[in-house]
């Protein structure tokens, strides 16, 4: 071969990385050197046209134009120089990928191992963009983009390289951002390893991305926790209810915790071939409870309420922000705080048939409009809901002064004294 060294056929096979560990690149000089040079010339002469005049000129040229700007580089190459020649070896192994066996692809993934070292991680989000999407992208190197704690970098590899063992995925989703795990979820397909340690860790839109996520498995664990998580959070519970591959009995608890505005929403989105059964299911889980459980629990919603207020985060944006995130009693919690009435009023008021004393008690607290129409819009029952109905009380809340409001208020606290 090349200078008289020898080469072996097989790549370099890097340790299978456990838990935090990342694969590690062999920085041999001479084997370097030797794995380049065979790399080349293998190439080349697998992907040039053999009947072509000038082939042996096509060969030669691309071996002696390479190999001594790789050694080069290796040796005493800046950050750059390294960036430059990473580009053009990633077109090489994207222009002939298909046609690459295993042994040329280690080979590659021996000489990007060692490529990457100290770029900076722009150069690394471009090299997981190009590699991600193909399906025989060098294992190592992804699994080493995979473990970058630069979402940039490791989110295309996470979402998109269908070669990223499933233990890679585990340790990223254990001990990665929430950025990581978003990407995971975001996979066409995943296993229940996978999603118990995304389900476990992840944060509500992790768990929103894999209950819609159809290509994703989940285990009984998985679903029990997501069906614990959504009886605070109705669009959770929603999404986990019209998954096809839901247990019957985890479905019959999770309309047992969900509210009404849940099921109605759940009858609206089934299946034609699947309403029936939501409709047996809801009938008696509402014969045996009624359309509700039992009163709301708001212990853990006033705690959290309070711990706001004490540090003085209870605010209309984190009032809205609970009705957008679906944390009904937080966001009757926070109401009754910032309208200054009793949790229970609160509650009884928001269930009524009519939005008009959520106006007033919005109008009492001084807040907008739009935290107005969202908290009828997480009304249970959803009355008022309609564009009419929301157009009536936006007028009506217009009308209302903000004294009167509080005169009502006033009333409704001498009352429950009383």
């Amino acid at each position: 071969m090349t200078d008289g060294v020898n080469i072996a056929f097989s790549p370099a096979v890097a340790r299978v990385p456990r838990g935090r560990d990342a694969p590690q690149a062999d920085h041999g000089g001479a084997s370097f050197r030797g794995k380049i040079s065979f790399m080349i010339g293998a190439l080349s002469w697998s992907r040039a046209p053999r009947h072509s005049p000038n082939f042996m000129d096509w060969k030669m040229g691309a071996s002696l134009s390479l190999i001594p700007e790789l050694e080069e580089v290796v040796q005493h190459g800046s950050r750059q120089k390294r960036v430059e020649t990473l580009r053009r070896i990633t077109a090489l192994f994207l222009d002939g990928a298909r046609s690459y066996n295993d042994q040329h692809v280690g080979l590659f993934d021996d000489v990007f191992g060692i490529l990457i070292e100290e770029i900076e991680a722009k150069a690394r989000a471009e090299l997981a963009n190009r590699l991600a999407p193909v399906s025989n992208a060098p294992v190592n190197v992804l699994r080493r983009l995979a473990h970058d704690d630069d979402i940039a970098v490791a989110g295309p590899v996470l979402k998109l390289a269908s070669r990223l063992p499933e233990d890679d995925l585990v340790g990223v989703a254990r001990t990665k951002s929430q950025a990581h795990l978003q990407a995971i979820s975001a996979r066409p397909t995943l296993g229940e390893a996978v999603t118990d340690e995304l389900v476990r860790r992840g944060d509500r839109e992790v768990a929103l991305r894999i209950a819609d996520n159809r290509g994703a498995r989940i285990s009984k664990t998985g679903f029990s926790r997501l069906i614990e998580r959504a009886e605070k959070d109705g669009t959770l519970a929603e999404k986990v209810g019209l998954r096809p591959d839901i247990p019957a009995p985890m479905f019959g608890e999770l309309l047992t915790k969900a509210t009404a505005v849940v099921h109605k929403r759940l009858l609206a989105s089934a299946k034609p071939d699947f309403k029936a059964e939501t409709q047996q299911v809801l009938a008696r889980v509402s014969q045996e409870v009624g359309t509700r459980v039992a009163p709301r629990d708001y212990a853990a919603a006033q705690r959290t309420v309070l711990r706001l207020d004490r540090v003085g985060r209870l605010t209309e944006a984190t009032l809205a922000s609970f009705c957008s995130e679906g944390k009904y009693e937080e966001a009757v919690a926070a109401l009754a705080a910032l309208a200054k009435v009793p949790i229970p009023v609160a509650d009884r008021l928001m269930g009524g048939e009519r939005p008009d004393p959520v106006l007033i008690m919005c109008k009492a607290a001084g807040l907008s409009w739009a935290t107005v129409k969202a908290l009828i819009m997480a009304r249970p029952d959803q009355t008022g809901t309609s564009s009419q109905g929301l157009d009536a009380a936006l007028a009506n809340f217009g009308r209302l002064s903000k004294s009167t409001a509080q005169r009502v208020v006033r009333f409704w606290q001498v009352r429950q004294n009383q």
